[in-house]
């Protein structure tokens, strides 16, 4: 590998603490071309990645999402190396990200926090998190990744021109996971080390708010990818509460007291919550035939 040929990405807001020491460590390990994506920082962050030789561009909008976005427009190397300047990567670990790409097993590598954690690297509020947002997305999409939400990744230029991004915030790690499955991208991930922040650099994730917007872009994205499991959850929600009125009234009934309405609203929920899961049927086999048509014209070609 000619390390000219790979990119490695930083997008930073303020991490003026670790955004120096981490350019030192890749340019150690032999990556000279750095690019740094400043989120208009309010600390000395672009200076200090000026001063160690990396290439900075200062961002247009805001959010992670669209430092990534913006950024993925810029690259015109064969492999990028997507890394967070605050310090919890270890510029090591680059080579074996690229591993698996180098030598033609995959298109996009994810580097997995949660197999080497150094303590204090997670709270367990986001531990707890994380194993949950993993496991929305395995029933999801029907594909087993341990950490969707890693900052460490690698990728083919190809594989980057082929995502389609939106997201602007946090959920963007959660959007090019979903992205190479739409697809069909050859994902494989690899264990690195996680360290915990710098002390002088506080986290920009609200675990709860962040955590629901990820959640929910697993669950938006879904119904493109896998619409049983989107209108079965709407349909499923619909059904328990029709069965919840349900089982009072029949309560009620048994005392002798009719709730007509409430009779009503039950036949409602249940009625509706299985039109869901009749949508979600259709579409199924909707999403599957278009599936089946665009493999058959890539295979024509």
């Amino acid at each position: 590998m000619n390390s000219a040929d790979v990119c490695i990405l930083i997008p930073t807001l303020n991490e003026a603490a670790t955004i120096g020491q981490l350019i030192k460590e890749f340019r150690k390990e032999g990556f000279s071309n750095i690019l740094v994506i400043d989120g208009n920082s309010r600390d000395s962050t672009g200076e200090i990645a000026e001063a160690e030789g990396a290439r900075v561009v200062m961002q247009t909008g805001r959010g992670k999402g669209q430092a990534m976005i913006q950024a993925f427009g810029l690259l015109e190397c064969p492999y990028i190396v997507l890394v967070d300047g605050d310090g919890t990567y270890l510029a090591r670990d680059a080579p074996s990200l690229l591993e698996p790409i180098l030598e033609g097993r995959a298109d996009h590598v994810i580097g997995n926090r949660l197999e080497n954690y150094s303590p204090g690297a997670f709270t367990k509020l986001n531990l707890v998190g994380n194993r949950l947002i993993n496991m929305l997305f395995d029933l999801a999409y029907g594909v087993h990744l341990k950490d969707i939400l890693s900052g460490y990744r690698a990728f083919t230029l190809q594989s980057v021109r082929e995502l389609e991004l939106n997201k602007t915030g946090f959920e963007i790690e959660t959007e090019i996971s979903v992205e190479c499955v739409l697809k069909e991208q050859r994902v494989e991930e690899v264990p690195i080390t996680y360290l915990p922040r710098n002390e002088k650099g506080a986290t920009k994730l609200n675990p709860v708010k962040d955590g629901l917007r990820i959640g929910s872009t697993i669950y938006i994205l879904a119904k493109v990818h896998n619409p049983m499991f989107y209108f079965g959850m709407i349909g499923s929600f619909f059904v328990l509460s029709g069965l919840l009125t349900g089982t009072f009234v029949v309560i009620q009934w048994f005392q002798g007291i009719t709730r007509v309405p409430l009779s009503i609203l039950t036949t409602l929920l249940i009625i509706f919550g299985l039109q869901m899961f009749i949508f979600g049927m259709l579409s199924d086999l909707i999403v599957t035939l278009h599936k089946q048509t665009i493999r058959l014209i890539q295979e024509k070609k």
